[in-house]
């Protein structure tokens, strides 16, 4: 009886009950954020190596950072009935920015993906669709009967494909496929049936030649080709994963020591703090190092997925679960694309590749799922 009570004290703080404590009050998850500075405070450690020991560098992925938690805290005091009310207007706007950037953006290296308004600096709306399309999807799938009728699957596949397509446009494919899995996951967490998964992958197979023929740029299957043989032009488009796949090899076990990586502080790893930078960990710190860096990404996956399965309605369960997919595809696809497992496609190493953009996105999200797991309510027996 004395336990029962202390748990029922303890959820009743939690959930914003009398005796509140200094984390429900800032509706901040206490051990995700210790995770969270955790995985900070190394990717700035082997960022100064993979920046070739420019602190400049470090100090403005510092401020990034700052900013970023700052976005998490400010996420997480928002109760999830305001995401709910706010997602169909934050996607209409999303959309209105997407035709924008097609109309009006802002061109870099070959790709129009920014827009630049005067007096503010510019941005990206396909990084703010990595939240609201999950959140649309979440917010029109929850007001179904669950699992959903295949006619609510198929409009909610339209609610991710609209964005999904204006994003490749720009064209920017590793945005598009992080979004595209965002809601994705909304619509397999809802309960779709193993029928349609199966037809949604049959789908995917058949088309994949159209994608081939009539979607995909030049650059885009060169980078596939380039998967299958990096040989075939080392000096060229095979470079980057040859020596990415040289440094992880050279690591070993135990890793060549801080600062006394190869590839990267001679130059031969190109993007080695951005992209590329899980290379320089795993050059430096080697098999023990990666293991390492993958179990702080596991628990921070974990902890995520419990708050999603304390979630207590729809939308926050399908929203939360989501998010914390959309992280693991971030992981997944850029150290599948480093070790020369899926091709390059531009998908930085969460919270430790250097960028402010996709880690301001990420916090947000996290500052989404806080919310979710502070703002829960006692439910009476």
């Amino acid at each position: 009886m004395a336990i029962g009570r202390i748990f029922d004290q303890s959820e009743n703080e939690s959930l914003g009950g009398p005796g509140r404590n200094f984390w429900s009050v800032l509706h901040i998850d206490p051990i995700l954020l210790l995770l969270l500075l955790v995985l900070i405070a190394a990717g700035l450690f082997v960022l100064f190596s993979g920046a070739d020991r420019n602190m400049a560098v470090v100090e403005a992925q510092g401020i990034r950072m700052g900013v970023a938690l700052v976005v998490m805290l400010v996420f997480a005091q928002l109760d999830p009935s305001v995401f709910r009310r706010w997602a169909p207007w934050l996607y209409l706007a999303g959309v209105m920015g997407l035709i924008a950037v097609l109309l009006f953006g802002v061109g870099a290296k070959g790709a129009q993906r920014w827009l630049a308004i005067p007096g503010l600096p510019r941005f990206q709306p396909s990084e703010l669709m990595k939240l609201v399309v999950p959140m649309m999807a979440a917010w029109y799938l929850s007001r179904r009967f669950l699992p959903p009728r295949l006619r609510y699957v198929a409009v909610s596949f339209l609610i991710v494909i609209l964005p999904m397509a204006m994003i490749i446009l720009q064209p920017d494919l590793g945005t598009s496929l992080l979004v595209g899995a965002a809601g994705i996951f909304v619509i397999f967490f809802a309960g779709m049936s193993w029928k349609l998964i199966g037809a949604f992958f049959g789908l995917v197979s058949v088309s994949a030649p159209l994608m081939w023929f009539f979607v995909m740029r030049d650059y885009q299957k060169q980078r596939v080709l380039t998967l299958l043989d990096p040989q075939s032009d080392p000096l060229g488009a095979g470079w980057n994963i040859i020596q990415s796949k040289t440094a992880i090899g050279s690591g070993g076990v135990d890793g060549k020591g801080w600062l006394q990586g190869t590839q990267s502080h001679l130059e031969f790893l190109p993007e080695s703090h951005t992209d590329f930078i899980v290379a320089v960990l795993a050059e430096e710190f080697g098999f023990v190092g990666m293991v390492s860096l993958l179990v702080l990404y596991l628990l921070i996956i974990l902890r995520c997925l419990y708050i999603s399965a304390m979630a207590q309605d729809s939308f926050s369960r399908l929203l939360a679960g989501a998010l914390t997919m959309t992280f693991f595809i971030y992981i997944f696809v850029n150290v599948g694309m480093v070790s020369g497992l899926l091709p390059v496609v531009g998908v930085p190493l969460p919270l430790i590749s250097y960028g402010g953009t996709s880690s301001v996105t990420l916090m947000a999200a996290f500052g989404v799922l806080m919310s979710i797991h502070t703002h829960r309510r006692m439910i009476s027996a």
